[in-house]
């Protein structure tokens, strides 16, 4: 494989850890309704016998800031729906009207809030542990080249030092990207 296409795939990898981090991101609680706080809770359907993504049973809305409204796609769901937001343990309680449920969304306390910047955090760390794996994917490659001789010693050395630069441009992204959310999460 040629130098160019390992750094891209490399490229490819840490931008899939990012993409992976922002969608981590958006479960997490902030002041504000959003479908994504909801979407993925698992949904137990005894109509169906099987288990399902609350966002594969239902039409997910924010009408209000601090209101979600969920319509299932078969009325008789609901209280399923119902049961497993309660399961799930997010901290909201469903209002059943029948064929659809509200969720008002809570105002956050101070230590509800430093809880989600923890969650943050981890999410974040875990996405840098990542990237450095990745980094360190390239720079084994970096010397199974040289001792394919596919790289020269110079060009190991500019290849690691790319490698090297991709991963801080990443690692600063984490870091920017996790800042913005901490402070969405702080911002009453």
């Amino acid at each position: 494989m040629e130098p160019k296409e390992v750094v891209a795939e490399l490229e490819m990898a840490m931008e899939s850890a990012i993409e992976h981090m922002n969608k981590e991101f958006s479960s997490v609680r902030t002041g504000k309704a959003s479908p994504s706080l909801v979407e993925n809770v698992m949904v137990e359907v005894k109509a169906y016998g099987t288990r399902m993504k609350l966002r594969d049973l239902a039409i997910i809305s924010t009408p209000e800031p601090r209101q979600i409204v969920i319509q299932p796609h078969d009325p008789s769901t609901a209280d399923d729906i119902d049961r497993g937001i309660r399961e799930a343990q997010l901290g909201f309680n469903p209002v059943n009207e029948g064929k659809l449920l509200r969720l008002p969304i809570p105002e956050l306390n101070e230590e509800r809030r430093q809880e989600m910047v923890k969650r943050v955090r981890s999410i974040s760390e875990d996405i840098k542990v990542r990237v450095r794996s990745v980094r360190k994917d390239g720079m084994d490659l970096a010397k199974k080249m040289k001792n394919e001789n596919i790289l020269t010693e110079d060009s190991q050395h500019d290849f690691e030092a790319e490698v090297q630069e991709i991963t801080d441009r990443f690692g600063k992204k984490v870091d920017e990207e996790s800042a913005a959310k901490e402070k969405e999460v702080m911002t009453v």
